[in-house]
């Protein structure tokens, strides 16, 4: 398998195989904790990922004993607002930019996701997590409610099970995550590696361009009325219609052979 590394981090790695990145926050010393300069180097390289046409997946991961284990509390002692509000608006940032690129980010998990790792969990497009994984909203045990990472978490929990995570801080297993639509699958822990990797490969064998149109009109019709939904996903799919790689697509189909994308 051919490995292409693309850019050297201080606090993530990044390399791309086979039109598949990967993405790995390498502070395992601090589980991984989103520090605001850990955050700005996400979303610097997410960025540069959305504007690549040889990716078509991307794979976020964590090195060392947990998947993320939220915001770098060492930065929040004794700080004022103004500062909290511009840690809080980096991590929206990154937030917002994993969703808005076009390619779909998976995230493989392991161990724990908590707080800002959680919300991060549930903002990637698709979730894998070992059976030994956990997830939590922990912030009421330590006098800070998780209010941001609620936002996202929310958009994918039943509304009953986020307010027992949020209100009682314990953690949930996967099996309870996946129960719940926070996540996709539970492999075993040996497993997850190649069965991220294998989710992401038949992700990569579809059109990039229309893959890309997906995932923006699946977030933005979520927010809409029915009607309004409809009207818009009309227009979308219409213009897709006419693009080459839907027309090849459609006539491979007709013709039974593989279609060759050119988006």
């Amino acid at each position: 398998m051919e490995h292409n590394q693309i850019q050297t981090y201080q606090h993530i790695l990044f390399e791309v195989s086979e039109r598949i990145a990967h993405v790995t926050m390498n502070q395992p010393a601090h589980r991984n904790a989103l520090s605001v300069e850990h955050m700005h180097e996400l979303t610097d390289c997410f960025r540069a990922i959305g504007k690549n046409r040889d990716v078509a997946v991307v794979i976020l991961s964590g090195n060392g004993p947990a998947f993320c284990a939220g915001h770098d509390l060492r930065e929040m002692i004794g700080q004022s607002a103004e500062f909290y509000r511009t840690i809080f608006d980096v991590c929206i940032t990154m937030m917002d930019t994993i969703q808005n690129i076009p390619q779909p980010v998976i995230a493989q998990v392991h161990d724990i996701a908590t707080a800002a790792g959680c919300q991060l969990v549930a903002t990637c497009d698709l979730a894998v997590a070992a059976d030994t994984a956990r997830f939590a909203t922990p912030g009421v045990k330590i006098g800070l409610f998780c209010s941001t990472p609620m936002v996202a978490v929310t958009r994918n929990l039943h509304r009953k099970k986020m307010l027992e995570m949020l209100l009682t801080g314990e953690p949930i297993s996967a099996r309870e995550a996946l129960l719940h639509g926070l996540i996709n699958r539970v492999v075993p822990a040996e497993s997850l590696p190649d069965e991220t990797r294998a989710l992401a490969e038949r992700i990569a064998a579809s059109s990039p361009f229309t893959i890309g149109v997906g995932k923006q009109a699946f977030y933005r019709q979520l927010e809409m009325p029915q009607t309004q939904a409809y009207a818009y996903a009309k227009e979308v799919m219409s213009l897709n219609a006419l693009a080459p790689d839907a027309q090849e697509g459609m006539c491979a189909f007709l013709e039974k052979r593989q279609p060759q994308w050119s988006g």
